[in-house]
């Protein structure tokens, strides 16, 4: 074995042991809040070590940033993607509905919607983990406000402002009741905003 194939086959597993660890983080995060993530319980979680989760990441916040990132990449690929290929404004905006209704529907997160769970939770906070919850927070928001300018709203803020709400609102309640007929009032709901 070479040197150079050593390295890539440490590369490799430090990827694999970042994608797992940063994905479960993600789903503790849904139940049990960002706070609730520690290397010991994300070792137990994942049957990954203490010693190799902190050479991946080599801090808790790390970890909890990391969590973000891998929700932002879920939310991305469940939520947008499916909707990208519609004509932008209205039909984008129903795609964006309709998928993310199925994002949480596949129980892609076992508690919910991740942006929800960790918006109010770290909603007063400052520093790295907090940065991240509000960019992805903020990049949601703008993706709706753009779409209802590309729709021809009046007040494309306010009614991203709204869809967002009646979403959340959808989400919290389901959780709370677990009945999905929640998300079906918060879809209807926030089509009568869409048009």
């Amino acid at each position: 074995m070479t040197l150079g194939s050593s390295v890539d086959g440490r590369r490799a597993r430090g990827d694999v042991t970042r994608r797992l660890a940063a994905r479960t983080a993600a789903e503790i995060a849904t139940t049990h809040g960002l706070d609730s993530i520690s290397v010991g319980s994300l070792a137990a979680a994942t049957g990954l070590s203490k010693s190799g989760i902190l050479t991946v990441f080599g801090s808790r916040e790390a970890i909890q940033v990391a969590a973000v990132a891998e929700a932002r990449r879920i939310y991305r690929e469940t939520v947008i993607v499916p909707a990208w290929g519609n004509e932008p404004g209205k039909p984008r905006l129903r795609a964006l509905l309709d998928s993310w209704i199925a994002y949480l529907r596949d129980g892609v997160f076992p508690g919910g919607c991740f942006i929800s769970a960790t918006s109010v939770e770290y909603g007063h906070r400052e520093g790295p983990v907090a940065a991240a919850v509000r960019k992805l927070k903020r990049e949601w928001l703008d993706l709706l406000e753009a779409e209802f300018v590309q729709a021809g709203s009046a007040d494309p803020a306010s009614d991203a402002f709204t869809i967002d709400a009646l979403l959340n609102a959808g989400n919290v309640r389901r959780e709370l009741f677990g009945d999905d007929a929640e998300l079906d009032w918060a879809r209807t709901l926030a089509l009568t905003i869409v048009g």
